[in-house]
């Protein structure tokens, strides 16, 4: 028998990945690399196997876990293993193996193939919404095309992370000392003052510019880390304005609300990235386990932008946990998904019910972890807890889920005392449209790529029963 060490790896979709990642020419690659262009060519197209030599170079120069090129695409890879369930393919019959080898060798091919879908699932909404409404149906929205180039750059970007270290170190070294900094400096260099207002006179607004009188008005309603983020929100706007629009433009948006959307996002991650630099936050969350409550009180965020901030964190000298972020409300609308890597739910749909990131409304700030595992074998560890709706009612009636790959999760100090070698776990599935478990007494649709059997004489824990 061959020894492990003989075996010839083909990596060629996931070296060209990650390449593509760090925005290199092969050319560019294969210096730092110190091998020729063409040879690099041929290792990209699975012509030639990966040398030890060569993983070695690699791991050296880009700081690339090795670990993760042996890895497949596990979100491309569920995401078309998902659309193929769709009746649409049916006869098909992909399998399984074909789907990992397509999101691993061809990443591109994969991705325009899920984008095609997504059009595809949508436009059929849209026909059905029409059908059932009697009217025209609803169009892709610029928060979708904005979510997604989000996605597609896994949630980092390294120049917003660079502006928000260098930022930080100016205004102050103390964290806990940034509001009033930032406050100060808004009123030095932009001449604006903070003022906060109450809720009667702010109505629907949580914070607005008042140029007119030179001033930046807060509701009372925000709590003291959301006033912190607000004031440092404007004064990113105003001194890395032209960054930031130079960063949306060559994302070539198609329309100017998806413009304005990116750019309040990205201004979004530059105030986090103030509040939280890279270099600091990542040495912090490595050292403590990932505790979140740790980071609230060295950094005076609030739990969701820690969470939101943990999603982050990918810069390839220094890379996180990959942690995915899902936010939901008390009727399972989700209003935040993220993702550093892969992400275990559905991406035309919700999350399963089996998940207790729904049951977390129990629980009103408290932490809950589970271990869940998908459909195809995959477990990952979770933790949820709910938020207070900034601006809302005061109720807590947001909930945050946040999870990774279960052989992320002895880095965190939520799984300390479990046994991760054989978890329990608590198998989940995509939207239940999809999700090929059964039987399942939390379903709540039909699927679409079975037929139901109705029998008058039985009655199963499902109330939508189908042949497996």
């Amino acid at each position: 028998m061959a020894r492990a060490t003989d075996q010839k790896l083909f990596l060629g979709g996931r070296l060209k990945r990650l390449r593509r990642d760090l925005d290199l020419s092969q050319t560019g690659m294969a210096a730092d690399l110190g091998v020729s262009p063409s040879y690099l060519n041929h290792i990209e197209r699975n012509q030639r196997p990966v040398s030890a030599q060569l993983l070695l170079r690699l791991a050296e120069t880009y700081d690339v876990d090795l670990r993760s090129l042996g890895q497949n695409d596990a979100a491309s890879a569920e995401a078309l293993s998902e659309l193929f369930a769709d009746p649409v393919f049916k006869g098909l019959s992909v399998p399984r193996h074909e789907v990992l080898a397509l999101a691993d060798d061809n990443p591109a091919a994969a991705e325009a193939l899920t984008r095609l879908y997504q059009a595809f699932a949508d436009q059929r909404a849209c026909a059905q919404t029409a059908a059932e409404r009697g009217g025209a149906g609803l169009e892709d929205t610029p928060a979708d095309w904005v979510r997604d180039l989000i996605q597609a750059r896994r949630n980092h970007f390294p120049e917003i992370d660079a502006w928000g270290e260098a930022m930080h170190a100016e205004l102050s070294p103390d964290p806990l000392g940034l509001d009033a900094a930032a406050r100060a400096r808004l009123k030095a260099r932009h001449d604006l003052n903070v003022r906060v207002l109450p809720v009667e006179v702010m109505v629907e607004w949580t914070r607005r510019l008042d140029l007119h009188r030179r001033r930046l008005l807060l509701s009372e309603a925000l709590s003291a880390a959301s006033r912190t983020f607000a004031v440092v929100y404007q004064l990113v706007l105003n001194e890395h304005g032209n960054d930031l629009d130079a960063l949306v433009e060559a994302a070539r948006p198609p329309d100017d609300v998806a413009r304005r959307l990116l750019k309040v996002s990205l201004t979004n991650t530059l105030a986090a990235a103030v509040l939280m630099p890279y270099g600091p936050f990542q040495a912090l969350a490595e050292d403590t386990g990932y505790d979140l409550a740790r980071l609230q009180q060295r950094f005076g965020v609030s739990f969701e932008q820690v969470a939101h901030r943990l999603t982050t964190l990918g810069r390839p000298t220094a890379r996180g946990v990959p942690f995915f972020l899902m936010r939901v409300d008390q009727a399972g609308n989700v209003s935040k998904r993220y993702a550093a890597d892969a992400f275990p739910f559905s991406r035309f749909g919700g999350a399963c019910p089996r998940w207790r990131l729904h049951s977390a409304f129990r629980t009103p700030g408290k932490i809950v972890t589970q271990i869940v595992e998908t459909p195809d074998g995959g477990r990952w560890f979770t933790l949820a807890r709910t938020v207070t709706r900034q601006g809302g009612s005061g109720d807590s009636d947001l909930a945050i889920g946040l999870g990774c790959e279960l052989r992320h999760a002895h880095r965190l100090i939520y799984a300390r005392g479990l046994d991760l070698d054989q978890p329990e776990t608590t198998p989940i599935g995509p939207a239940c449209r999809l999700c090929p478990r059964h039987p399942c007494a939390e379903r709540a649709a039909p699927p679409v790529h079975a037929e139901l059997q109705v029998d008058g004489w039985a009655k199963s824990v499902s109330p939508w029963p189908f042949a497996t």
